[in-house]
């Protein structure tokens, strides 16, 4: 049995009602938000040195699932974010329910929303297990990670059902040349991305101090960090030229300036709070550059690179 659209298309009735483009967007930018979120929590948990907080999982102790007054501020800190963890599951069910229901999404929309939904579970069991080691750096680092994938997981749906580079002409098709150079540039900042996680696990902030650190020199794996970010800084300058040159359209442009910009906002304050011993309020912000640095570089790759 068959309804009709208001354009007069008759449709199976199980879409009658469906969700529409406005609705596909919402949600992308809410897996998106959620996304990040959790990482800024997640952040001020280890910051705040309440990763232990909570010493069991998965409840909070080895007699109860919440958090009691005898373990002070840490656990709520600890607590609260684990309770977030819920806010994101729910976005990403929604995210979930509204894509596989709705005519304007295709295939490739679907895959990326349960990618999305099969994170949470993954990133509860990888949390848990670095609680239950002690809070191992190396876990740590995994968790995070899982996190920036799930970002650019939420960024390539957003990009998706916005129907960017989908006119009659397709999306632009860069020269080889500049091809390998996006996708380096992506690579790369991949690679700056882990070190980073290397830096933290060899510094002070590993979110409870008995935690175990990776046993890394935090001189020089910071300065190994540091010259990931000169060449990532090089190859993006590289892009952003390449762009240019080849009559790129806007949004690949507008994607090279804004990787450009936030990477230089990140070395800046990497270099500032490297200075000052890592004060907890510039590696949160810092935290927020890496999100910020793992859109714009998902950004750029889905702008300049045919599907």
């Amino acid at each position: 049995m068959s309804v009709r659209s208001g354009s007069g298309t008759r449709l199976p009735r199980r879409w009658a009602g469906a969700p529409g483009p406005g609705a596909l967007r919402a949600v992308a930018v809410a897996s998106l938000l959620a996304n990040v979120g959790i990482v800024l929590t997640g952040g001020a948990v280890r910051l705040t040195g309440s990763g232990l907080g909570c010493p069991a999982w998965p409840r909070c102790t080895a007699d109860s699932y919440v958090v009691h007054g005898e373990l002070g501020v840490h656990g709520v800190i600890e607590f609260g974010n684990r309770m977030l963890t819920f806010a994101v599951a729910a976005v990403a069910l929604v995210t979930l329910v509204v894509v596989w229901r709705s005519m304007a999404a295709d295939a490739l929309a679907r895959r990326l929303a349960v990618v999305l939904a099969v994170g949470v579970p993954a990133q509860v069991v990888l949390g848990g297990l670095t609680v239950l080691t002690g809070l191992n750096p190396w876990l740590v680092a995994g968790h995070l990670l899982l996190s920036m994938g799930m970002i650019a997981a939420s960024v390539w749906l957003l990009h998706q059902v916005r129907g960017r580079g989908r006119g009659p002409a397709g999306p632009w098709p860069p020269p080889p040349p500049v091809r390998w150079l996006v996708l380096a540039t992506y690579a790369v900042t991949w690679v700056v991305l882990y070190l980073g996680t290397m830096v933290t696990g060899s510094g002070p902030h590993a979110g409870d101090i008995d935690s175990p650190r990776n046993g890394l020199e935090p001189a020089m794996v910071s300065q190994l960090h540091a010259g990931a970010v000169f060449l990532l800084i090089g190859l993006t300058f590289g892009v952003l030229v390449a762009v240019h040159l080849t009559d790129a359209p806007a949004g690949a442009v507008r994607a090279a300036h804004w990787l450009l910009g936030v990477e230089l906002a990140q070395g800046l304050i990497g270099f500032v709070q490297y200075a000052t011993d890592l004060p907890i309020v510039l590696v949160e912000l810092h935290l927020l550059g890496a999100c910020a640095t793992t859109v714009a570089a998902t950004a750029l790759v889905l702008s300049s690179i045919r599907r």
